[in-house]
């Protein structure tokens, strides 16, 4: 296939298009950095609403994974205005481009988030259930709504709803290993929220599967089919190091450190399971959270 990728320098984009490479397909990859595009390179802003259309023509499939990073510090006024705008804008440049094709591409994948169905508590929930309240979740129901717009084209649509997605290369998991090899590690809050996670190659399959299998459309909750509480990631991540993990931070040092950002990534609840992925019978390398943690680390 012949497939055009935003957010290539990006955890999961960097690791996406040689692992897509390596399935045959042709990657050509949306830029903004370079004054002039290289080799397999389109030309993109935003910011001042501008695409290469014409580049776009011809492509089977579109993957959209480009935004602003979310955990890191405290969320300011402006933080939070380019956390939206680089999701909802770049999508809807991006979804009616497309549109407007004369050979438009025949699927979108997506990117979305867990965080659109906010702090849930222990309720397991499916793509089926709705959405949660919090500016996440806020951001996340704009995410999805301005890719429909695709959708609406007749283009097939997958949103994939991502948990923490586990790796060495990147991402939330290196930023955490620091206090636990020093032994400090330890469970924030009082434990008890649920984190919805994936392996890094889980996600590049399930990518994978979802480029060619009509049947997968619409929402789909891109976390492995074992969610643990912090407490249970805790206690795991440190049987993978080999350290104590009797250290605590407490939710109101959370709160005052990280304000609404640690209220409602670090503190914030999600019991997400897979639903469509399961009936669609994907096999997850994966599964369990020990098994991904011996992976990563014996890499």
């Amino acid at each position: 296939m012949n497939i055009v990728m935003t957010g290539s320098s990006g955890l999961i984009g960097s690791a996406l298009k040689p692992f897509l490479a390596t399935r045959t397909h042709r990657v050509a990859c949306l830029v903004r950095r370079r004054p002039e595009p290289g080799a397999d390179e389109i030309l993109w802003n935003p910011d001042t609403s501008k695409i290469d259309a014409a580049s776009l023509e011809g492509f089977d499939a579109v993957i959209h994974l480009a935004g602003d990073g979310i955990a890191t510090g405290r969320w300011s006024t402006e933080k939070k205005q380019r956390i939206l705008d680089s999701r909802v804008q770049g999508t809807e440049l991006l979804a009616r481009t497309l549109a407007a094709l004369q050979r438009p591409p025949r699927l979108m994948i997506s990117a979305s988030a867990v965080g659109y169905y906010g702090d849930r508590g222990a309720a397991a929930l499916s793509e089926e259930s709705g959405p949660g309240s919090g500016f996440l979740a806020e951001v996340c129901r704009k995410w999805e709504r301005a890719a429909s717009l695709a959708a609406e084209s007749g283009m097939r649509l997958v949103v994939l709803r991502l948990g923490m997605v586990l790796s060495a290369a990147g991402g939330a998991l290196p930023k955490m290993l620091p206090p636990f090899r020093f032994g400090v590690g330890g469970r924030l809050g009082n434990g008890r929220q649920y984190i919805g996670w994936i392996a890094l190659e889980d996600l590049l399959e399930i990518i994978s599967v979802a480029l060619h299998d009509p049947s997968l459309h619409g929402p789909i909750n891109a976390v492995a089919p074992n969610p643990v509480t912090n407490l249970e990631f805790t206690k795991a991540l440190g049987r993978a190091l080999k350290r104590p993990t009797v250290f605590a931070v407490p939710a109101f040092a959370i709160r005052m450190i990280f304000g609404e950002m640690g209220e409602q990534v670090l503190l914030a609840s999600g019991r997400v399971v897979p639903m469509k992925l399961m009936a669609a019978g994907y096999r997850f390398l994966f599964p369990d959270l020990e098994q991904a943690f011996r992976h990563i680390f014996a890499a």
